[in-house]
């Protein structure tokens, strides 16, 4: 049932991602230069298509060592800026690598890269509609590596994995209300009025703190 969904998810995301690209680039101002190369980058890709599998052309976009991993730290660990990925990369992510994923994954449609107000020297990468339709996907990443993999013998603490412990412990109603709160955060689309995930978030985030007696 969980397989079924993921790859029905990747079908869509992929499917949006061919339909939608200038659309989702006239969203974050209408850059023409930046419309052009994401086509250019979409037919490039269309012409080295090995199949037209959902999850291959899925893995096609996201099967390198290291894309994901990015999606991941600014999805559930919200590092926007170029220097907390590499600075604060579990991984060890080589800057030269860093800077080479998200260009790729702008070119893609995945991210966004605009100004920060707040300092004239940094800039903001933002997630897109299409990055943020992969929550499901990393829920199942997240489930199926907890159960398969090493990770399943690594205790949870702090920040780190408190996102996605919600979406492990919450289960498919946990992940509209993430979505939607990705979307306040990284699309400027109003934040709801009441959300599940929000207060779970904030419960956690409570016990997470030093000194607190139900903090793990």
């Amino acid at each position: 049932m969980v397989t079924a969904q993921c790859k029905l998810y990747a079908k869509n995301v992929y499917s949006d991602r061919l339909h939608n690209t200038s659309g989702n680039s006239r969203r974050q101002g209408d850059d023409s230069d930046n419309i052009l190369r994401q086509r250019g980058s979409l037919e490039d890709m269309r012409k080295k298509q090995r199949s037209e599998c959902p999850v291959n052309l899925t893995l096609e976009m996201l099967g390198d060592r290291w894309s994901l991993i990015v999606i991941r730290d600014v999805m559930f660990r919200n590092r926007r800026h170029y220097n907390d990925l590499l600075r604060l990369s579990e991984e060890g992510i080589a800057s030269n690598i860093l800077a080479d994923r998200l260009n790729r994954l702008m070119r893609l449609g995945l991210l966004t890269r605009t100004a920060d107000p707040t300092h004239k020297q940094k800039a903001i990468y933002s997630l897109t509609e299409a990055s943020i339709q992969l929550v499901p996907l990393m829920a199942c990443i997240i489930a199926w590596g907890k159960k398969h993999t090493a990770a399943a013998k690594v205790k949870r603490h702090g920040q780190r994995s408190i996102r996605g412990q919600i979406l492990e412990e919450g289960g498919q109603r946990m992940w509209e209300p993430f979505m939607a709160e990705l979307r306040a955060a990284h699309l400027g689309a109003p934040a709801p009025r009441r959300s599940i995930f929000i207060e779970r978030l904030a419960a956690l985030e409570r016990a997470a703190k030093p000194g607190n007696k139900t903090s793990k």
